[in-house]
């Protein structure tokens, strides 16, 4: 477990990233929490040198990113440059387009972002999937994230597993991470929680997710980073993001 790392999904704290002023206020109560590393997602526009600056003043990394499809598949050296600047290894598509939420385009989407993934990933740049619980639907007996994952190359596609939209969707996040063994260098942290007959993210450690199966499974399965993130938090945000911090640390994980 010692090589594993841990970061903050930003997407988590979007309300507070919608200006430059916002981007350098927010990562520096980042630092100040305690996390070193961040993915970046869900910030307003800002140029890609000063993020950079603003990054590197707090001593944090980006460890990924997140891209959509449209920007791989069609400025794949813009995003390669962009990554490049950042000194980011890896960016995850963060969402299926809806045109290819079928069962065919599952297997066209794994067909051609295998082939964007190899011409990446030998340039420096990893290629993954990060899923919601939409891809669960299943299309002749198969869920669309089986089809993702079985009809791409695990050489070059890899995976950004979300341990909660797994869980929602009726899947088993300990089973998930099993099965995507050796192509599963990043994975989302997010709990769950019942609420008033609903379920409701919480904060990692706080929610009923079994985590000491999942920790084990992600050590097996030689996870790189646990990526800390809530889409929506029941408190402030910074505060979620703390105490999801705390618990990790208390597991041993640092």
């Amino acid at each position: 477990m010692s090589t594993t790392r841990i970061a903050a999904q930003l997407y988590t704290l979007r309300d507070f990233l919608k200006t430059p002023e916002e981007i350098a206020a927010t990562l520096k109560r980042v630092a100040a929490i305690g996390y070193r590393a961040v993915q970046l997602s869900g910030l307003g526009p800002i140029e890609t040198t000063e993020l950079k600056r603003i990054l590197d003043g707090e001593g944090l990394a980006v460890c990924a990113n997140h891209t959509y499809w449209a920007q791989l598949r069609d400025e794949p050296q813009k995003v390669l440059d962009e990554h490049a600047a950042l000194e980011c290894g890896f960016t995850a598509l963060p969402i299926a387009p809806v045109d290819m939420r079928t069962g065919e385009g599952y297997a066209t989407l794994a067909r051609e972002a295998s082939v964007a993934a190899q011409w990446f990933t030998e340039r420096g740049l990893r290629i993954g999937y990060h899923n919601h619980s939409f891809e669960f639907e299943k299309f002749d007996g198969r869920t669309g994230l089986e089809i993702l994952y079985t009809e791409s190359d695990p050489r070059w596609f890899m995976a950004e597993l979300d341990t909660y939209w797994v869980q929602h969707g009726g899947g088993d996040p300990v089973a998930w991470i099993r099965k995507l063994k050796g192509r599963l260098p990043f994975i989302h942290f997010k709990d769950m929680v019942v609420v008033e007959n609903q379920p409701v993210m919480a904060e990692v450690g706080e929610g009923n997710l079994n985590w000491p199966a999942i920790l084990e499974a992600c050590v097996k399965a030689g996870v790189e980073w646990y990526i800390i993130e809530q889409d929506t938090c029941r408190r402030d945000p910074f505060e979620s993001l703390a105490i999801s911090l705390r618990n990790v640390n208390t597991w041993g994980i640092h």
